[in-house]
């Protein structure tokens, strides 16, 4: 992607959405559209997390902040860098999305958005994943979408990743 005079710096994305929607997949074929370092919020969880999770216990915000805070350091050393960067999260609560704005206040995100359905059809079907579909219900009850006030967008999961990859280049402030 060529950047304009007006915007030099490389965007900061975070890929976010309910377990189940693509946010792998999508957000490392952006990363590789825009030539822009990867990271994987799953890998910044603490081992508590993840022995929560794979126990089927939801998280609590207490468990979030810490892994939030690494996660908005990571996309905030990318900012400062100049390097640009691209991180999947959740980030189901506009408070979430605060903490990660808080590391990095030009974060970007893409919203994946798909039907209940769809994603626990995903998600049935998913092996070697921490993330039991039973989550799925405590994920959705959780997400408050993004409001008018977030720098991002929202994109429907009944996309192919190539066709969401394109509608989220296109999406990013220029």
């Amino acid at each position: 992607m060529a950047l304009s005079a007006e915007n030099q710096q490389p965007p900061v994305i975070v890929v976010m959405g309910v377990s189940g929607v693509g946010k792998t997949t999508v957000a490392r074929l952006l990363a590789d559209r825009l030539g822009l370092p990867y990271a994987e919020a799953d890998d910044f969880h603490p081992a508590a997390n993840i022995a929560k999770m794979s126990a089927g216990v939801p998280l609590d915000d207490q468990d979030r902040e810490p892994w939030l805070r690494a996660l908005g350091t990571w996309l905030g050393d990318r900012s400062r860098d100049g390097s640009g960067g691209v991180v999947t999260c959740s980030a189901l609560k506009r408070r979430y999305r605060d903490v990660l704005r808080a590391g990095c206040p030009d974060a970007f995100f893409v919203h994946l958005s798909g039907s209940h359905d769809l994603v626990g059809d995903r998600l049935a079907h998913r092996t070697g994943h921490f993330m039991p579909p039973s989550l799925l219900d405590s994920q959705y009850a959780t997400l408050e979408p993004l409001q008018a006030d977030e720098q991002g967008t929202v994109l429907d999961v009944g996309a192919d990743p190539e066709t969401l990859v394109d509608r989220a280049v296109s999406a990013l402030p220029r």
